[in-house]
C-alpha cells in the first residue's frame, strides 16, 4: 500500500516562508522510479499544478505563478519531497497536495497515480 503524507502547512503572514514535506511509504513504492509533484486547491477552485521533480532531482518544472518563489527538491534516501515556499502571497492560500507518478514529470492532475491527503497553507495579508 502506497502512502504519501504531507506536513508543514500552517498560517503565515504575507512575505513569509513555509517548507512542506511529503513522506512516501509502502513496500511497492520505488522512490527512484517516481516523479513527484505538488498541487494545490483553493476553495471553490480546481486543483492546480504547482511544481514537479523527476526521480533524480535533475529536472524540475513550476507553475508560472510560483516561479522564483517556490523550490521543489527531494531526498530519495529519506523518501521525502519538499516544497520550499518563500515570499508567500494571500493567493497562495490553498490545500497543498503531494502526488507521485512513474517516470517523467507532468503538470496534469490526471497523470498522477498516488496522492496524499493534503496540508492547509493559509497566508494572511
Amino acid at each position: 500500500q502506497v502512502q504519501l503524507v504531507e506536513s508543514g502547512g500552517g498560517l503565515v503572514q504575507a512575505g513569509g516562508s513555509l517548507r512542506l514535506s511529503c513522506a512516501a511509504s509502502g513496500r511497492t513504492f520505488n522512490m527512484y522510479a517516481m516523479a513527484m509533484g505538488w498541487f494545490r486547491q483553493a476553495p471553490g477552485k480546481e486543483r492546480e499544478f504547482v511544481a514537479a521533480i523527476n526521480w533524480s532531482g535533475g529536472i524540475t518544472d513550476y507553475a508560472d505563478s510560483v516561479k522564483g518563489r517556490f523550490t521543489i527538491s527531494r531526498d530519495n534516501a529519506k523518501r521525502t519531497v519538499y516544497l520550499q515556499m518563500n515570499s508567500l502571497k494571500p493567493e497562495d492560500t490553498a490545500v497543498y497536495y503531494c502526488a507521485a507518478r512513474l517516470r517523467t514529470i507532468a503538470a496534469l492532475t490526471t497523470a498522477y497515480d498516488y496522492w496524499g491527503q493534503g496540508t492547509q497553507v493559509t497566508v494572511s495579508s
